[in-house]
């Protein structure tokens, strides 16, 4: 299973939308990519970062251990921000943490 980073600076409640959609497109993404659900749907509410994309559009994303044989990725989930929640778009992982940490 894969494991989240955890951060002295993260807060311990996320200040996120309650209801939070995971699109079907988004679903067949993440599988297609090795993904589990779990992992997307945690990022989406608890990201070590979060990237204003515009629109109402946003990159929530955290460093993730996909196990000793994967290593560790970045995922990258796309949301889209709604009234009174979110609607996650797709996700995707990047062994490239560098060139998308920290990117504001």
């Amino acid at each position: 299973m894969a494991g989240l980073e955890t951060g002295a600076n993260r807060p311990l409640l996320p200040s996120r939308p309650v209801l939070l959609r995971l699109s079907e497109h988004a679903r067949l993404q993440a599988a297609r990519r090795g993904i589990a659900e779990d992992v997307v749907l945690a990022v989406a509410r608890a990201p070590e970062q979060t990237i204003d994309a515009g629109d109402g559009r946003e990159v929530r994303q955290s460093r993730v251990s996909f196990g000793e044989n994967e290593g560790r990725y970045l995922v990258r989930v796309v949301v889209d921000r709604l009234d009174g929640g979110a609607l996650i778009v797709t996700a995707y992982r990047t062994s490239k943490i560098e060139k998308y940490w920290g990117q504001e």
